[in-house]
């Protein structure tokens, strides 16, 4: 592998498919040998929208390509684990898009599975491969706003109401929660760690969706963090993180953010601004999970299995105080 490019296999043909191939074109050593989906025709006009070469009707079939090093999962979040499974049984690394599956015991189902057969597994969670995220931890880190005391995050979209629609459908793992919840709960984790006490609330929809949901989340240090996220309001989708010392805001698009501003008490506030980005923001991503398996790892230092287990812990702690339930569940 260190001699010649990573070949990628994409699963699914979605919007969120489209948007990652298109960024793998732009990193020189990605090569994208492959698509899946359950659906031969749908394989076959995005392979030829994208210039891939194969096609496959079929997850196994995917699986089963001798020549893919790495597939990425985008299907909707109910069929996580089950493609997931798949791609691991064949023998292949996977990236997986958030949420890395309907709850805690089907993610550490497929960790379990990626360790026991030597494999590198990974949640797509780009915001915290993003080189502004970063570098605002590395701040933190060096204790430039003191020690943290709380993180807000909001995540709202007015999603329109299309009959049928994932979002809005229980047996698609639909809700605002899992869909955007997750970011402000990854968010959180990210600087606070796994949270020990949760509260929350929900909007909850006929069809047993929720259509908003707010939580707080609290930490035996005192630290907590104030959460929302929607689907039937527009937010500024911004974040702050309150530490002893300052604070740090990020005003817009916090899961993948252009600036935030550092304000140190005392002091007059500084405006970090993020590199122009290239294509969608997934390149970083990709380029982790490269670097990884030439390294011959199994999972990110810097996206590890076990947080995202913890987070995944967190949404099923959220929907049980809230009694949002999937089918099968």
């Amino acid at each position: 592998m260190p001699e010649r490019p990573v070949r990628w296999g994409i699963l699914a043909t979605g919007p969120m498919a489209a948007a990652f191939t298109e960024d793998l074109a732009a990193v020189p050593e990605a090569e994208v040998l492959a698509v899946g989906s359950r659906s031969e025709r749908s394989a076959g006009v995005f392979a030829d929208r994208h210039s891939i070469p194969r096609a496959y009707g079929g997850w196994q079939d995917l699986a089963a390509d001798p020549d893919i090093d790495v597939v990425y999962v985008a299907t909707p979040h109910a069929h996580h684990a089950a493609a997931t499974t798949a791609c691991l049984s064949g023998g292949k690394a996977v990236l997986c898009e958030k949420p890395f599956a309907l709850n805690r015991a089907q993610a550490a189902g497929m960790a379990e599975l990626a360790e026991r057969e030597s494999l590198f597994l990974m949640e797509a969670m780009w915001t915290y491969l993003n080189p502004l995220i970063q570098q605002v931890c590395s701040l933190i880190d060096d204790g430039v706003i003191g020690d943290v005391r709380s993180v807000h995050a909001d995540f709202g979209v007015r999603a329109p109401h299309v009959p049928g629609h994932r979002l809005r459908d229980p047996a698609a793992g639909g809700g605002a929660l899992l869909d955007l919840g997750t970011y402000p709960v990854s968010f959180a984790h990210l600087l606070l760690g796994p949270a020990r006490h949760v509260a929350a609330w929900s909007d909850l929809s006929g069809a047993g969706v929720d259509e908003s949901t707010a939580m707080v989340l609290g930490h035996d240090n005192g630290a907590m963090a104030v959460l929302s996220c929607s689907l039937s309001a527009d937010s500024a989708r911004g974040a702050v993180v309150h530490g002893s010392e300052g604070r740090i805001e990020f005003p817009a698009d916090f899961y993948n953010p252009r600036t935030a501003i550092l304000r140190r008490d005392g002091q007059a506030a500084r405006t970090l601004v993020a590199d122009p980005q290239t294509g969608h923001g997934y390149a970083h991503q990709a380029r982790e999970v490269m670097r990884c398996l030439r390294e011959k790892r199994t999972e990110s230092p810097l996206v590890p299995l076990r947080g995202r287990l913890d987070v995944m812990e967190t949404l099923d702690r959220v929907r049980a105080l809230v009694g949002l339930r999937f089918p099968g569940e």
